[in-house]
């Protein structure tokens, strides 16, 4: 044992000088605590800084670091428990680095800022790569396995499915006929025999950096893309990317149809050079009237060959690529002609010199002879823009192998033109035409549609389309009444039993109403139902302009059905001349069919429509039509069914009135309409008793149907042995002929009773009065009023000639009328028949 009094370890030599001395330098940090430092020593209970030898306070220790067991290295003479120094704690910080805890409060490490900022660059590495990969690398790759994995189809392979029939169907599954496309004989031209202005016209109009793009165009497609954002108009596909999307036939909005045109139209461009993609395009795609490819347009339209086109033609082509469904329409076609030489100016392929040189290229009429006897012509116009409305557009019409099932009835169309040719039977006036549609109520579906001659002759004896009379409006005159009656009972002012004044030459402050005749005039306490039996002007004229008012009446023939433009063709003028049918208020034929039936109905409003169902060329479904029913008049059914049912209580009298009959064991109603011929100087003597438009609308509880027999636009017309025409007189029995046509045989129908608005059950309607005879109301004349004037006469009696006053009535205040109510600016005194 060493007795050294300094206590050193055994062996150890006693002199320090002899002792190896460590290299200067700072001093360092022992390398542990001292041997048993931690470990457990003593009487169990005993705390180790109470032990022998140990400083007798706790050591400051942070509270937050688990203990750890430390390894020690043997203990040397430095450590101050041997030399009498104190030491802090192993845990102890030293006094030059200041204490901050290595955790947060939620066991997370605490970084300095420095740190803090290299981990936030790093998560922003890291996202970045993450969007490089998934906007860059995985596209690129996508990409590039697409290009390889699609072809693009040739213009002849797309050529074989375009240009094919459609198949019409009746209602009853039996065929109608086929609808060939009219653009003759398909032909593939090569570069070199399309002309280069029509290259050109086509470019500048479609896609002006066709020549640089590589088949996609990124600013047309942030173009597009806000457009789409600012509900603006213009797309983004160049000429490459419509070809494509032509020729898949898939015009679907998915992110994946747009991927594979535009890995098509790239793979397009590295493929062909430009000029065999401009022709490609060219002799594919769809202008209007059938024709697909510019060989077929420049017939269709010129009756010339796509090689002798001229740069106005041209133009006018390049145009209406975007609005082929248009073509006819005047309007649009010229408007798409100036687009397309104002784009060939801004790209220099016309000079401004030219372009104001340019006329106008007008088409050649279009005439239906391959559709005669095959389609009407009309129901296929009729079906085509039903079929454009639901996505079967004009350009793919003729490329899917459609089956259209129509709503057509063929004994209801067989009756239609049956009854029409009766009736005009022994008619000489070469200006009288007509017009018939019938409308199922319980569905909305068209059951016969007649508009006229499909094909007229033209100036100097050539074949020219008709035109559809069905769908062109016309003043409606007294038919319109069941209007001003429902809007009556809709604001709930009265009902069929109220009365008014029915006496005839009422004056209305500047305006004087008259009726027909003694036929048409009832006394100071007429009932509305009496009133619409005799067609009494003042009584409705006083109506809409004292109660009503006439906003009322144009909404109630909306609720019924009439579609006014821009979406239908019908005008409804809330003036007071829309109280009689005159004045600026036009309705067509097929939206009186339509708003009769929706009183047919009891009230329950059905779109009308032509199709059932359309089937493609693998008979599987392309559209169906949608069977839906809305109650018409009111939000609750039951008063819409009330007030439908009151209207047709007051329109049954007028049937026997004007001496015309329902079918046998049906009971009908409807009403007559006439509208005066405003007479011309110059024009014979005979011309100022004359009409120019005339009508019969009624339904049955299964049927409803409008007939029109009238001019185009105001003519003086004469009925057999130069006699005035009126709504009874020709158009009544052409449509008394169709309804006993067309129900013959089925099983009778009366219409349900409903409780009359403003009187008790038992009131219905007054007893049908005496109709009278043809002449009735010749005998009493009015007197023409002599109010300010605007171009509009005063409604007249039956024999009465216009008003001779320089100035006439207002048209503003209306200008009257019996049975045709109003006419418009340059019209004469509007009126009708004692019907």
């Amino acid at each position: 044992m060493n007795d050294d009094p300094h206590g050193g370890w055994p062996g150890q030599d006693p002199d320090p000088a002899r002792r190896p001395q460590r290299p200067a330098g700072p001093p360092r940090r022992p390398a542990g605590p001292p041997p048993g430092y931690g470990q457990r020593q003593g009487p169990p209970g005993q705390a180790p800084w109470q032990r022998q030898g140990t400083p007798q306070q706790p050591p400051p220790r942070r509270s937050q670091r688990p203990p750890v067991a430390p390894q020690h290295e043997p203990d040397l003479i430095t450590h101050h428990e041997h030399n009498g120094t104190t030491d802090r704690g192993y845990d102890e910080p030293y006094e030059d680095e200041p204490y901050a805890p290595d955790t947060d409060e939620n066991g997370k490490p605490i970084l300095t800022p420095a740190q803090r900022k290299k981990r936030r660059w790093r998560r922003i590495r890291r996202v970045l790569l993450a969007l490089f990969c998934l906007f860059v690398v995985i596209p690129a790759i996508a990409f590039v396995i697409t290009y390889f994995a699609v072809d693009v189809p040739s213009p002849q392979s797309v050529a074989a499915t375009q240009g094919q029939a459609v198949t019409y169907y009746y209602a009853d599954n039996t065929e109608m006929g086929k609808d060939v496309p009219k653009g003759g004989n398909r032909q593939i031209l090569t570069p070199e025999q399309i002309p280069d202005i029509v290259k050109k016209a086509v470019i500048a109009t479609e896609d002006a950096s066709f020549e640089t793009n590589s088949g996609f165009d990124i600013g047309g497609i942030l173009r597009a893309v806000y457009n789409q954002v600012t509900a603006g108009k213009g797309g983004g596909s160049t000429i490459s990317q419509q070809y494509i999307k032509v020729a898949s036939g898939d015009d679907e909005s998915s992110l994946a149809r747009k991927w594979t045109e535009l890995a098509k139209s790239f793979k397009m461009n590295q493929t062909y050079e430009k000029k065999d993609i401009i022709s490609a395009y060219l002799n594919i795609i769809y202008f209007g009237r059938g024709a697909y490819g510019i060989e077929s347009a420049a017939q269709a339209f010129f009756g010339k060959p796509a090689g002798e086109l001229n740069a106005s033609e041209a133009a006018l082509l390049a145009g209406l690529i975007q609005q082929p469904g248009r073509s006819e329409n005047p309007k649009v076609a010229n408007d798409r002609w100036n687009v397309a030489l104002n784009r060939m100016v801004q790209n220099g392929f016309l000079s401004a010199a030219d372009r104001a040189n340019l006329q106008f290229p007008t088409p050649i009429p279009q005439a239906d002879k391959e559709q005669a006897g095959v389609v009407n012509p009309f129901i296929r116009d009729k079906v085509k823009e039903e079929l454009a409305a639901n996505g079967i557009t004009d350009d793919v019409y003729y490329r899917g192998g459609y089956k259209v099932y129509t709503t057509i009835d063929p004994k209801a169309q067989a009756a239609a033109e049956q009854a029409v040719a009766d009736g005009m039977k022994g008619q000489t006036d070469e200006n009288l035409l007509n017009a018939l549609v019938a409308i199922d109520p319980k569905t909305g579906g068209v059951k016969a549609y007649y508009g006229g001659p499909s094909i007229v002759k033209g100036p100097n004896g050539q074949d020219l389309k008709g035109r559809d009379w069905a769908n062109t409006p016309q003043n409606p005159g007294s038919s319109m009444k069941p209007f001003d009656l429902t809007a009556y009972m809709q604001l709930g002012k009265g009902g069929i039993n109220s009365t008014f004044d029915g006496s005839n030459n009422r004056q209305f402050g500047k305006q004087t109403i008259r009726n027909a005749g003694p036929g048409s005039t009832c006394s100071q306490q007429c009932t509305v139902s009496e009133a619409m039996q005799r067609s009494a002007n003042t009584v409705f004229y006083d109506m809409v302009v004292n109660v009503t008012k006439p906003g009322p009446v144009a909404q109630a023939a909306k609720d019924a059905g009439v579609k006014p433009a821009p979406e239908g063709t019908a005008e409804l003028f809330a003036d007071n001349n829309i109280a009689l049918g005159g004045g600026k208020t036009v309705i067509s034929p097929e939206d009186m069919a339509t708003a009769y039936a929706t009183f047919a109905a009891e009230g329950q409003r059905r779109a009308k429509h032509f199709v059932v169902k359309v089937t493609n060329s693998q008979d599987e479904a392309a559209y169906s039509a949608p069977e839906e029913a809305k109650p018409a008049f009111a939000d609750d059914a039951d008063k819409s069914k009330q007030i439908a049912g009151n209207v047709t209580e007051s329109l049954k009298g007028v049937i026997p009135f004007s001496k015309l009959k329902c079918p046998n064991n049906h009971e009908c109603a409807g009403k007559t309409g006439t509208q005066q011929h405003t007479y011309r100087p110059g024009e014979p003597a005979s011309a100022k008793d004359a009409n120019s438009q005339t009508w019969m609308v009624g339904y049955t509880p299964s049927i409803s149907a409008a007939v029109w027999v009238g001019g185009d636009g105001d003519k003086a017309l004469k009925g057999k042995n130069g006699k005035s025409i009126f709504g009874s007189t020709i158009a009544g029995p052409i449509w008394q002929k169709f309804l006993s046509l067309y129900l013959n045989g089925k099983p009778g129908e009366r219409f349900e009773k409903v409780k009359i608005i403003g009187g008790d059950d038992n009131n219905v309607v007054p007893s049908t009065q005496t109709p009278p005879g043809e002449d009735e109301g010749s005998t009493e004349t009015g007197t023409p009023s002599t109010g300010p004037s605007t171009g509009s006469s005063s409604s007249r009696n039956e024999e009465d000639p216009p008003s001779s006053s320089k100035n006439p009535p207002s048209s503003s205040e209306n200008n009257g009328g019996e049975e045709g109510g109003g006419n418009g600016p340059g019209r004469g005194g509007g009126r009708g028949d004692n019907e």
